[in-house]
């Protein structure tokens, strides 16, 4: 029986050190952490395509949600991105500055019980923005260039 046990855990063991041999630590921690991000943002605007337009409390909903989406921009530009994607750490840091601008241009569109139509365009162009350079970051990450027009010119 312990014979059984051991080369069981001998085996396990083997088995663990061939698939993580070779793998850069910070870059597992890395990619772990982005992929988390997209979880995170995808939940999130998924959310925030279900709020209910017509509810009282529709525009509230969108600036929890958006300030939400900010926290998870703001933690992403604080990654340490791993020696080999060093390059897509400034796309990331202008992800985050365009989410907090849509975040707080948003609030600024709803404040005070009213609706301000440029500030909520002026949200949206920065949330796109910001989605950009996250679409940016992940075509990177796969090692491919840009093909769409509208993700090269901002």
């Amino acid at each position: 029986m312990n014979k059984k046990v051991i080369l069981v855990l001998t085996t396990l063991l083997i088995v663990l050190l061939l698939t993580a041999c070779g793998e850069d630590p910070e870059l597992a921690k890395f990619k772990v952490n982005f992929e988390n991000f997209c979880i995170n943002l995808s939940t999130l605007d998924t959310a925030i395509n279900n709020i209910d337009a017509k509810s009282e409390n529709a525009s509230d909903q969108l600036i929890v949600y958006m300030d939400q989406m900010d926290q998870q921009f703001k933690a992403l530009a604080a990654l340490e991105f791993p020696e080999e994607f060093k390059y897509l750490e400034e796309l990331s840091d202008e992800a985050s500055k365009y989410m907090s601008e849509a975040a707080d241009s948003y609030a600024k569109a709803y404040a005070n019980n009213t609706f301000d139509q440029a500030m909520s365009d002026y949200a949206y162009k920065n949330y796109k923005r910001a989605y950009k350079r996250i679409q940016l970051i992940l075509i990177y990450m796969h090692g491919e260039e840009p093909q769409e027009e509208d993700l090269i010119s901002d």
